[in-house]
């Protein structure tokens, strides 16, 4: 199989019309070609003969053991309203017929060869024997209803008839993953989406373009195979780099996007609409938080609803958090209220560039200055913002005036972006470096967060700001004022006056 199933679904739907039975080396095509030629059956009908006994076969079973045995009926190409009932359809598969008192022997013997579709059973009633069972054997495993050599051997051992049984197989929606559901529906050739982002109770799509026509029918059939989704949503237009938020398109379910999250052990409510949320952010989220001690200082520039905040606040770090989105200010403090870290964050909704010459300018004076050479707090800043976070580093020009701090004690900024480049680490530091106005060679190290698109990567730059970018120093002549000269007869009125 290409993917494993997802486990926990309902398959009720294993049922005997019809079985057969073989000697092992008998090629069953064959033997119906023939016996159709000879016979005078009823058109529509084969009949396959074993011993005296005659057994009739419906002619559309498929009797096939190749790749696309277990795909749904092709009569649902092109569906775009969900009918489950179209993907009934009945596969005939090789089975064994054994006592019920060996059927785990038989099954420990067999591993190999039995049939290990999720969602399927192994092992069946016989429907004229309550003293035996079917053994469902894999089909591409067992070619054209023939055991191995090896097989047969350790059939004898266990006193089973080494004779390949065929069992009709009925497949409904509900033993159909749903990739496997999406490639019979969709047109040949075109690419399936089967993948999604799990926010709550919401799935979270992004549909290409020759999708949309199917848009109702994938949704319902994510939420049909993913336990827990209520919702699923797609997105119908890109993300708004002022707001973070976007449009989007409720394909099935209730129409509540209110959500809770849980990420790194750590809940959250948010309300997908109106804010920023992305889950393939866990590990960067948590890979940041594990660089903080207890007493850092954080400054999260672009805090959406605290995924860095709300972990740094938990460890006991002073957090100063900021989100120019109304809505992701709200559910900010509601989140910190929710874990109890509200007296340990500081939450702000202004731009970005005024919350750095702001409460960030403010804080950092008054605390850089109070460093010892054996200062134990570190400050850091997160600029959560890749698609604009590089183009807000100008801030740090001359933001503080006087006398730097010691090289240690000087802030770390973790800077997302994006980048296209062939080499983006060096391309996100050289734009990095053109907004500073200085080399940040020897000085940063870059981290590849995920890969966004194809040729599109999302990078988090991490540096401390040097000294001559952070600090204005104050000139000489600056630093008192110029003492007056002494008036002179000589000099004029005018002179006298400015003196």
């Amino acid at each position: 199989m290409r993917t494993l199933w997802r486990l926990g679904y309902c398959a009720r739907l294993l049922k005997t019309n019809h079985f057969r039975t073989a000697a092992s080396n008998t090629s069953f095509p064959a033997v119906w070609m023939l016996l159709a030629q000879h016979s005078g059956t009823i058109p529509g009908l084969f009949v396959v003969a074993k011993k005296n006994t005659l057994f009739t076969m419906p002619e559309t079973v498929e009797d096939k053991t190749n790749p696309e045995l277990y795909l749904p009926h092709p009569g649902v190409r092109g569906m775009t309203l969900l009918n489950r009932e179209a993907f009934k359809r009945t596969v005939v598969v090789p089975a064994l017929k054994v006592k019920k008192e060996i059927v785990h022997s038989v099954l420990k013997a067999l591993k190999q060869s039995v049939l290990q579709r999720p969602g399927l059973k192994r092992v069946v009633e016989h429907p004229e024997d309550e003293g035996s069972r079917f053994v469902i054997l894999d089909p591409h495993k067992v070619s054209e209803f023939s055991l191995g050599e090896s097989e047969q051997q350790v059939l004898k051992q266990l006193s089973v008839l080494p004779e390949v049984c065929k069992y009709h197989l009925e497949l409904s929606y509900e033993n159909f993953k749903s990739e496997e559901i999406l490639r019979a529906v969709l047109p040949e050739g075109q690419e399936v989406t089967s993948g999604f982002s799990r926010v709550g109770h919401i799935a979270h799509l992004n549909l290409r373009d020759h999708q949309l026509p199917y848009r109702h029918l994938i949704g319902q059939v994510i939420m049909d195979k993913n336990p827990g989704v209520t919702c699923v949503v797609n997105k119908t237009n890109i993300i708004d780099s002022t707001y973070r938020n976007f449009e989007m398109e409720v394909l099935a379910g209730e129409s509540n996007l209110v959500t809770k999250v849980k990420e790194n052990n750590i809940s959250y409510e948010l309300d997908f609409s109106k804010v920023y949320w992305n889950p393939r952010l866990s590990t960067e989220h948590g890979r940041i938080v594990g660089l903080l001690r207890a007493g850092d200082v954080l400054f999260d520039v672009f805090a959406g609803i605290g995924p860095f905040a709300i972990p740094a606040a938990k460890r006991s770090c002073r957090v100063f958090a900021n989100d120019l989105n109304p809505d992701s200010y709200t559910w900010l403090l509601h989140n910190c209220q929710l874990n109890k870290v509200h007296t340990k964050v500081k939450a702000f909704n202004m731009d970005g560039r005024a919350f750095l010459r702001g409460p960030v300018r403010e804080e950092l004076s008054k605390e850089l200055p109070l460093l010892g050479e054996e200062h134990k707090t570190a400050f850091h800043i997160v600029m959560n913002l890749p698609a604009l976070a590089v183009e807000f580093l100008d801030v740090f020009r001359h933001l503080l005036v006087g006398e730097p701090c010691s090289p240690a004690g000087l802030p770390t900024v973790h800077c997302y972006g994006f980048s296209k480049h062939s080499d983006p680490a060096r391309d996100i530091q050289e734009r990095a470096e053109a907004v500073l106005g200085t080399s940040l060679a020897g000085r940063c190290s870059t981290f590849l967060v995920r890969n966004v698109a194809p040729n599109k990567e999302m990078l988090c730059l991490s540096f401390q700001i040097p000294a001559d970018v952070l600090y204005k120093r104050p000139c000489p002549d600056e630093a008192k004022p110029a003492s007056k000269r002494l008036c002179t007869s000589q000099d004029s009125p005018e002179e006298k006056a400015l003196s």
